[in-house]
């Protein structure tokens, strides 16, 4: 992790942890991109094989299952993966907001129930935020849950869900009172193989990230149990959702970042060894230009984003804040690896090469977990 491994929020053993991450990400994941590329989804081996090595749910206490760590451990494992450029395991999904769902919201009977299992790998989880006709508005949402003695019935479509396919748990964004806008919000944990009605629709194919399992979903009818309501208390959910999108949004600014470094660290090192005209690339000096302003956007993002770790390790992050460093970070991110791409010349278009491979996968962080229009809308609304 070079120097950044001296942030304050890394000690010893989230250090120690991300190093066991890397060595995993490059011997479970990178080894076997091709494959899980093809099948737009890595194994389900993958996951298990995680959990008995104590990558999942890090920051999960240890009563429920989980390894008893704070939120930095889990960003140790996200941050590995980010480093190695690979998008396809959806674990920042699984451990950095499903299982942090469950934990501050779930009654004490249903983390017994759910979390051991997504810690050891067996579960899987997602959520269903986003639908086909509303993305960031999620005050606006369509798929309905209507309560019929002692089950919800769900209606309703989501789109671009992470881990779709392979999800054993699903907390699914709901209305159950259409008529009180955000107020009429909730969450209702879904759990497909009990549920009748729910249809997993097709994987869906991306500009990017093609190992990532990303579906379509569609409930008809879809009848759950009112026990599995995420603290058995209807409406809440809205307060819920945008309480933890800072998290999310923290997870998005730190996967930007540790890419972004990576892109200029693959791109110095490409430079120095690339010959032409008769000396290395990296003699020219608009070459050495374009990477120090990399650079130094990169060392200022790492001092931005550590402070938005610290912050919330404190518990005193900000919706504010989070929205400002998830669209600057994306956006310095697409922007560097564009920059470095272009010192790489024909081959940096090849798949072949990681900086071709984090190009395509960047471009949809300016997107997901909130649009950065949307962010910057949140972040006027405090001026």
């Amino acid at each position: 992790m070079s120097a950044l491994s001296g942030a304050w929020w890394r000690d010893d053993e989230v250090v120690a942890l991300g190093e066991v991450a890397t060595k995993f990400v490059e011997s479970e994941l990178l080894a076997n991109r091709e494959q899980f590329e093809r099948q737009h989804q890595v194994d389900r081996d993958v996951w298990r094989r995680a959990g008995r090595l104590g990558l999942l749910c890090c920051s999960v206490p240890e009563e429920y299952g989980g390894g008893g760590g704070t939120f930095a451990h889990d960003l140790a494992v996200i941050e590995a993966q980010a480093r190695t450029g690979e998008t396809g395991w959806g674990n920042g999904v699984h451990s950095g907001i499903v299982a942090h769902y469950i934990l501050a919201y779930g009654t004490e009977e249903q983390k017994h129930r759910w979390l051991p299992g997504m810690a050891s790998g067996e579960l899987v989880g997602a959520i269903a935020m986003t639908e086909p006709g509303t993305g960031s508005d999620l005050k606006n949402i369509r798929t309905r849950a209507v309560r019929q003695g002692d089950e919800y019935v769900i209606n309703g479509a989501k789109t671009f869900i992470t881990n779709g396919q392979q999800a054993d748990l699903i907390v699914v964004a709901v209305k159950t009172d259409p008529g009180a806008g955000a107020k009429g919000v909730s969450l209702i944990v879904v759990e497909p193989d009990a549920c009748p009605g729910f249809v997993r629709g097709r994987v869906l194919e991306k500009v990017g990230q093609p190992a990532a399992d990303t579906s379509e979903l569609s409930f008809e009818d879809a009848r759950v149990p009112v026990g599995n309501l995420l603290g058995l208390q209807p409406n809440g959910g809205f307060g819920q959702l945008m309480t933890q999108l800072a998290q999310e949004r923290l997870i998005i600014s730190v996967i930007a970042l540790a890419t972004a470094e990576s892109a200029v660290a693959l791109t110095t090192a490409y430079a120095k060894s690339r010959e032409m005209f008769d000396k290395s690339l990296w003699d020219f000096q608009n070459t050495r230009f374009v990477l120090a302003e990399a650079a130094t956007t990169a060392r200022i993002g790492r001092v931005f984003v550590d402070d938005c770790v610290r912050r919330h390790l404190a518990g005193d992050l900000d919706v504010t804040t989070a929205a400002m460093s998830k669209w600057w970070t994306t956006e310095q991110f697409v922007t560097i690896v564009d920059r470095c791409m272009q010192l790489f010349g024909g081959y940096g278009y090849m798949r072949e090469y990681p900086i071709a491979r984090m190009y395509a996968d960047a471009r949809i962080t300016k997107v997901f977990a909130g649009s950065n229009e949307t962010m910057k809308d949140l972040v006027a609304r405090s001026l």
